[in-house]
């Protein structure tokens, strides 16, 4: 069939896509920008969430469609990308085109928690959406999704980050319950309900979950196990300390911890498994089987070094920060002079040279934490810390055997550096 997809350069939008493909429909992706989906054969035709809020802006591009799915989501507003506009305005204007020109399917993929008991504005602004739907005369399915897991999706990224970490300080000891449910699942339940006559109970609703609820906790800690990975030492957080990390980390671009996200944890997220494992026709994945044993060394590498990196970056900044600092007076100016002088530099220079240096190493600390761009930083680095190498190694050699190395710690230095430049480069 003829299926409008919303939402396909999005983590469950994308798996739609490929098994939509896969069993022979023909897609046409509804995108804000059509040139970002990049999917040879496939039909795009442009449409922006952010204002297309009128069944007159839809209704053209329903023209010999069959069947629509709405994978469109957000999990932080930004800009004009604001709850009400993407979960619930632009989603009601599609569904009364719908109407309009008889679409004999529409699939809405809500979330689990867009109920009644809903408060968070991503929650209520789903249901709107679900409300309005589930009261026109289509034959509809609302999809709910638990915590989705896929080695693409950015939650799965966090979950393995955490995962692989030697400490965890848990939200409230990590006691929320989660009953995450893998991709595939999610994609096999929107296939079924598009394909067959199935309309789930409940006013059209079928929340999809794992066969299994668990604490944030046992989550966490199933997943490390299931990456081979150091169990992780876990300490509660109490829940003041971490709504006030919420509210410092909604202040970080990308991040997917704000206020709202952590009350959504803190409801809770699980549900009868029995709908959507009679649907499927078998028990949904559980977590122990989440990550195939050929996927197991790249996502644990992944995960490792999604945390490994910045804090290798972050301790190579503070070395030139402290360094700079240290020479700016810190460290006794007579005894640096004395360093310069040894290594053949003029008393008229040495004040330019020690505070000059100074002033360098604290710019290329600062460029290390705030530049999106530093493989000729990197580049730099490595020049002055070979030319200070040779240079002390001629006139100052005795640093060699220096008890605390200070020319041996030079080595280690250049490998971090190196790495860097060239994960980077990655």
């Amino acid at each position: 069939m003829r299926v409008l997809l919303t939402g396909a350069t999005g983590f469950i939008g994308r798996h739609l896509l490929a098994a939509l493909r896969a069993r022979g429909h023909e897609c046409v992706c509804a995108l804000r920008d059509p040139q970002r989906l990049g999917e040879v054969g496939v039909a795009t035709v442009a449409a922006d969430f952010t204002r297309d809020h009128d069944a007159a802006d839809w209704l053209p591009r329903l023209a010999g469609v069959d069947a629509v799915i709405n994978a469109v989501g957000i999990i932080r507003e930004h800009g004009a990308q604001t709850f009400d506009a993407i979960h619930h305005r632009a989603p009601v204007a599609l569904f009364a085109a719908c109407v309009q020109a008889g679409v004999g399917r529409v699939i809405q993929v809500s979330a689990l928690g867009a109920d009644k008991h809903a408060t968070s504005r991503y929650h209520l602004s789903k249901k709107q959406a679900d409300d309005f739907i589930a009261a026109q005369p289509l034959s509809h399915a609302i999809v709910q999704p638990s915590i989705v897991y896929g080695a693409d999706g950015a939650s799965a990224a966090l979950f393995t980050r955490l995962a692989t970490l030697p400490l965890l300080w848990l939200p409230g000891g990590g006691r929320q319950q989660l009953q995450p449910v893998h991709v595939d699942d999610v994609v096999q339940a929107v296939l079924r309900l598009l394909e067959t006559d199935l309309v789930p109970a409940l006013d059209g609703r079928l929340a999809v979950v794992g066969p299994q609820a668990m604490s944030l906790k046992e989550f966490l800690l199933t997943l490390a196990r299931c990456l081979q990975a150091h169990k992780p030492l876990t300490l509660p957080l109490p829940m003041w300390l971490a709504r006030l990390c919420a509210r410092l980390a909604a202040k970080v671009p990308g991040s997917l911890l704000d206020s709202e996200t952590l009350a959504m944890l803190e409801r809770g997220n699980v549900a009868d498994p029995g709908p959507v494992t009679r649907l499927l026709g078998h028990s949904p994945r559980p977590v122990t089987q989440f990550i195939a044993p050929a996927e197991r060394e790249p996502v644990r590498t992944r995960a490792l070094l999604s945390w490994l990196l910045p804090l290798l970056r972050i301790s190579l900044a503070l070395v030139w920060i402290v360094t700079g600092i240290v020479s700016l007076g810190l460290y006794p100016l007579q005894d640096s002079y004395d360093l310069l002088q040894r290594t053949g530099i003029p008393a008229s220079l040495q004040p330019l040279m020690l505070f000059g240096a100074a002033a360098l190493d604290l710019a290329i600390g600062i460029g290390i934490l705030v530049l999106k761009r530093r493989r000729w930083l990197w580049l730099l680095q490595l020049a002055l810390i070979l030319f200070y190498t040779v240079v002390i190694s001629i006139r100052l050699p005795e640093f060699w055997l220096h008890p605390y190395g200070p020319l041996l710690k030079n080595l280690p230095m250049l490998a971090a550096i190196l790495l860097l430049m060239e994960m980077e480069n990655d």
